[in-house]
């Protein structure tokens, strides 16, 4: 039982880890390439570019969402089934990852939708929408690749567990 619970945590961290690699580095680049303008054209590349990266945004943090809750399930199954209370430091960790997540999917997403929306509908406000869009997008990727950071750090530590140290009941030492 040990094994698999060890090997479902470096699973879901070495999943989690990657899809974040994949999305910041791979996909969200490539909506903004030269390639993508010219498969879009001119004309529709700004407005269908952005949209069709919110929708694989929306899909990435979902999922994102999806692994941090099963790394904040495999920390309280190892506290049950091993019974060792997990460390301040990497409880800490996976509860910031999940927040990082949290604010990413309801606060950063979601007012990038609004702000884009509003870009290319209310032309009075297009610049001043586009200057917000511009700085929100910074920093949701400046969260990302933080919370990148952290990922990598929660993978080792799975990747890495702590020596197991061994307790003896009192009770069962006679001398």
């Amino acid at each position: 039982m040990i094994g698999l619970l060890r090997f479902v945590g470096l699973l879901n961290a070495a999943v989690w880890f990657g899809a974040t690699v994949f999305f910041t580095f791979g996909a969200a680049p490539a909506l903004g390439s030269p390639e993508m303008q010219h498969l879009l054209s001119a004309r529709n590349f700004p407005y269908f570019s952005v949209a069709i990266d919110h929708l694989l945004a929306t899909r990435f943090f979902r999922w994102y969402l999806v692994c941090s809750l099963v790394a904040l399930l495999h920390l309280v199954a190892e506290w049950l089934y091993l019974g060792k209370y997990p460390k301040r430091l990497w409880l800490g960790l996976v509860l910031g990852l999940c927040l990082g997540g949290v604010v990413q999917v309801y606060g950063v997403q979601s007012q990038l939708k609004q702000l884009h929306q509003l870009r290319f509908t209310r032309p009075d406000l297009r610049e001043a929408a586009d200057r917000s869009f511009r700085a929100w997008h910074t920093a949701g990727t400046s969260l990302e690749v933080v919370l990148m950071g952290g990922l990598l750090v929660y993978l080792w530590r799975v990747a890495n567990p702590p020596d197991q140290t061994r307790f003896l009941d009192a009770a069962k030492i006679r001398g």
